[in-house]
């Protein structure tokens, strides 16, 4: 099920560019001056993409927050934008409470539950995205484009990522079997070990995709850290040869010329410590691209890992057990 989900990524990417095209976001009365997103997991990671996507020309910060409460700033002069696709995340939903109180300019993105439900009964402008979809971490592209249109709709960015996004498709549609070809290879190097992904800082949105896709899809622990900050702390940790750890550097060819100078140098370092060491080059003419090429790379790297340990890249039944338990208290 989860392969037929990753590879229908082209076409909600689509699918959503269409969605986003037809939708109405009425202006706010008072002047925007930050952007507040509201969501957790699946939902979440989308904001991350986009506060790495615009951050050289948004004009404002883009913050994300991934927790019940919401920070004292959330005030008149907010764009405040709740993503969760089902619209019955707990942490999401008590966020959206608080919100209400602030006079921000409150954005709903979601398939239906609550969060639509409130949005309609109480006039706050939503985004409502298909709701066939059997696992919100397969849904990035919905969170990602509508938050692009979004930012769009209301003057704070130009249409420029978002038309990198159509462009993108046409990239995944045409190398879509090298990307699974290679993902296939990668995954029967990092099968029966702990990955550790490294990439720069402006890319870490795409290593904390990879590192949940393994964690949801693979059933398997992995860490992820930045360049240049591992530098700064993790670098020392590497002290005790172990070939259980493999290191998948996650590299672009724009990396700022330090940081792959510095990826070079870290490449050196940890060779001592692992046999196992693995280098991808993204493919794409813009951050976008590039990163939304690393993104379906990945999770069709956690696919073939899931197939690997025979896991059901679907289940989540812990996270299940953890909700079911929640709503005992």
């Amino acid at each position: 099920m989860m392969d037929k989900l990753i590879e229908r990524f082209p076409a909600q990417l689509v699918e959503a560019l269409e969605i986003g095209e037809k939708a109405t976001i009425s202006k706010h009365v008072h002047d925007l001056n930050k952007v507040y997103v509201s969501g957790l997991g699946g939902s979440g990671i989308g904001a991350n993409f986009v506060q790495e996507f615009i951050s050289d020309e948004c004009k404002i910060p883009y913050i994300v927050g991934k927790k019940y409460t919401i920070p004292a700033f959330v005030d008149q002069n907010t764009l405040a934008i709740v993503s969760s696709y089902s619209g019955n995340t707990e942490e999401t939903l008590q966020a959206f409470e608080a919100m209400q109180s602030t006079g921000a300019k409150i954005v709903c993105i979601s398939s239906g539950g609550k969060l639509i439900e409130i949005a309609k009964e109480k006039g706050y402008d939503y985004i409502q995205v298909p709701g066939d979809w059997p696992s919100p971490r397969a849904c990035l592209g919905y969170s990602v484009v509508q938050q692009l249109f979004v930012l769009n709709k209301l003057g704070l960015i130009s249409s420029k990522n978002i038309e990198e996004i159509k462009s993108s498709v046409n990239m995944l549609k045409y190398d879509m079997e090298a990307i699974k070809d290679k993902a296939e290879k990668i995954a029967n190097i990092l099968h029966g070990k702990i990955p550790i992904i490294y990439i720069e800082d402006r890319m870490e949105a795409v290593a904390v995709r990879l590192r949940q896709q393994i964690n949801e899809n693979s059933k398997m622990l992995c860490w992820h850290h930045v360049i240049p900050e591992m530098n700064h702390n993790e670098l020392v940790g590497w002290r005790h040869k172990n070939d259980n750890l493999a290191v998948l550097f996650l590299r672009n060819k724009d990396d700022l010329k330090r940081n792959q100078i510095r990826t070079d140098i870290n490449k050196e370092i940890i060779v001592k410590y692992t046999n196992t060491i693995i280098e991808v080059i993204s493919k794409g003419n813009s951050h976008v691209e590039r990163a939304i090429y690393l993104v379906h790379l990945g999770d069709w790297i956690s696919w073939y890992l899931a197939e690997l340990g025979g896991f059901d890249a679907i289940e989540i039944d812990v996270i299940n057990y953890l909700k079911s338990e929640l709503a005992k208290v």
